[in-house]
């Protein structure tokens, strides 16, 4: 026996696991997800050439008015994640180790900036520096940056 369904039962199926379809994909809103919810700043700070074969730089994502950010250290192995941040004055960024990639570090770039971790490829490990001062700070990781491994911090 052959059955026939109406186009408004087919329609309102579809309609159904459609939706159920995407909030399953949609990761749910976890709060593990820092990717999730992306803002960009309209200007982009004069970064000149720092991210010049950076596949990851997509923007400066704006994070400024939170207390404390966290940056993935070691994402898709060779990157910080995200690449460039805004934040205000008095906020902590903690970079956090996935374990990929092999051993990683924080850096300033030259001699006098205040960031300076250990070389570290330990899956959860933590570095974390409160930005008191507004500026630019650039950022890398020594034994990977020719790879693209850099990074910027701007406090605004």
């Amino acid at each position: 026996m052959r059955e026939t369904y109406s186009r408004r039962a087919v329609v309102g199926t579809t309609g159904i696991a459609a939706v159920t379809l995407l909030s399953g994909c949609s990761g749910g809103g976890s709060s593990d997800d820092r990717t999730a919810d992306r803002g960009y700043l309209d200007e982009e700070p004069a970064y000149e050439n720092w991210f010049e074969g950076v596949d990851n730089y997509n923007g400066t994502v704006d994070w400024t008015g939170q207390d404390e950010v966290i940056v993935d250290v070691g994402s898709e192995q060779y990157r910080f994640d995200p690449a460039a941040i805004a934040v205000s004055p008095g906020t902590t960024v903690i970079w956090e180790w996935t374990g990929m990639g092999g051993g990683h570090n924080v850096v300033s770039e030259g001699d006098d900036g205040p960031l300076e971790s250990d070389l570290v490829n330990s899956e959860g490990h933590t570095y974390s520096h409160t930005f008191e001062a507004s500026g630019l700070y650039r950022y890398r990781c020594t034994p990977h940056e020719s790879l693209g491994m850099r990074g910027a911090v701007y406090v605004e």
